[in-house]
């Protein structure tokens, strides 16, 4: 579900976690998701929006929630090779979504280009601490084709409708910043509840069918068993038994 902060020009997010290895993706296949989604993979415009991710991330990492390692990527990369293994190399990354952002938030000693030309954002909360402290957040290039978890970012032209009188808890640490989560839609969730039931409804309709067939079967035989009985027992011309003669 998405996840938006009216504070930051009403952006919204979602973080695409994966427990699953097998299902993590590369760099364009994350970027092609959220496209398709209707987003674009994240970019980040200031310290305040990373503290907003971070704590996203902190929340899905809670004690006892079952979330093990695994970074995400984000939409800064860089295109091309020529410049991979200058002092330059730092400043050819570029955000996906065409931002132009100055803001980075780099692990100690990165990037370290080469053939690691995309972003992710460090999620290794069981990691040993490196030099640069815990692998938390902090930025880090990769290859491309490594399989990362992700997180989109959402316009304000994406902004769901919220019903109204829908209050804000300010005793909530994510109160704070109107936090709004949105479900992905009312009509899917109808479908996963009614197809299961399709074929309990048709045995109710086979069961009652038979009951009212079985009901009618009876009702026909009885009336035939009436008509008959009424020959044997009313007799149109009497009968003489000669045991009742005196």
């Amino acid at each position: 579900q998405k996840v938006c902060y009216g504070d930051f020009k009403r952006s919204c997010y979602k973080l695409a976690y994966f427990q699953d290895l097998s299902r993590r993706v590369g760099f364009q296949e994350a970027r092609q998701a959220c496209e398709i989604d209707g987003g674009a993979l994240l970019s980040l415009e200031s310290e305040a929006e990373q503290q907003l991710i971070e704590n996203m991330l902190q929340n899905l990492t809670k004690s006892g929630s079952g979330i093990s390692d695994g970074d995400f990527w984000i939409g800064l990369w860089r295109s091309g090779d020529g410049l991979a293994t200058s002092s330059a190399c730092p400043d050819l990354y570029q955000w996906a979504d065409g931002s132009i952002s100055p803001f980075r938030n780099w692990y100690t000693d990165e990037p370290s280009c080469g053939s690691e030309a995309c972003v992710v954002m460090y999620h290794q909360p069981t990691a040993n601490p490196g030099l640069g402290g815990p692998y938390l957040y902090q930025w880090n290039d990769d290859r491309c084709n490594m399989k990362h978890n992700f997180i989109c970012k959402y316009g304000p032209d994406i902004f769901p409708t919220v019903p109204a009188g829908n209050p804000y808890d300010t005793s909530k640490p994510e109160d704070q910043y109107h936090v709004i989560a949105t479900e992905t839609g009312i009509i899917p969730n109808l479908i996963y509840v009614v197809i299961p039931t399709i074929p309990l409804l048709l045995l109710i309709l086979v069961a009652f069918g038979t009951c009212c067939f079985q009901m009618l079967h009876k009702s026909k035989g009885r009336t035939k068993t009436s008509t008959n009985q009424s020959t044997l027992w009313i007799s149109k011309t009497p009968r003489k038994d000669s045991s009742m003669e005196v």
